[in-house]
């Protein structure tokens, strides 16, 4: 289990994210599960992930809100790896 919470200079870039009026809803996203975190075990859904990793990936985001989606993913649980042999091409089933 993720037992990371958030520190006191992500918790205030993801404020600054949610306060600002020209922050997309993703950053928005990932800021709010940022503080969420803050001094507790939560951990990041699944679908705040996924807009953290958004935010992560466009160049038009805020150092501030790279920050909190930056610490939303490091508290997030890793994906289940996926099972050897399994490339997902959805071919034929070996019986």
């Amino acid at each position: 289990m993720v037992t990371k919470s958030t520190g006191p200079k992500a918790a205030t870039a993801a404020s600054k994210v949610l306060s600002s009026r020209d922050t997309s809803p993703k950053s928005k996203t990932a800021a709010g599960s940022t503080l969420a975190q803050t001094n507790n075990s939560k951990v990041t859904s699944p679908k705040a992930a996924t807009a953290a990793s958004k935010v992560l990936t466009d160049g038009r985001t805020s150092p501030a809100a790279k920050s909190a989606a930056g610490s939303a993913l490091a508290q997030a649980r890793p994906k289940a790896a996926a099972k050897p042999g399994n490339t997902g091409s959805g071919g034929p089933r070996k019986k």
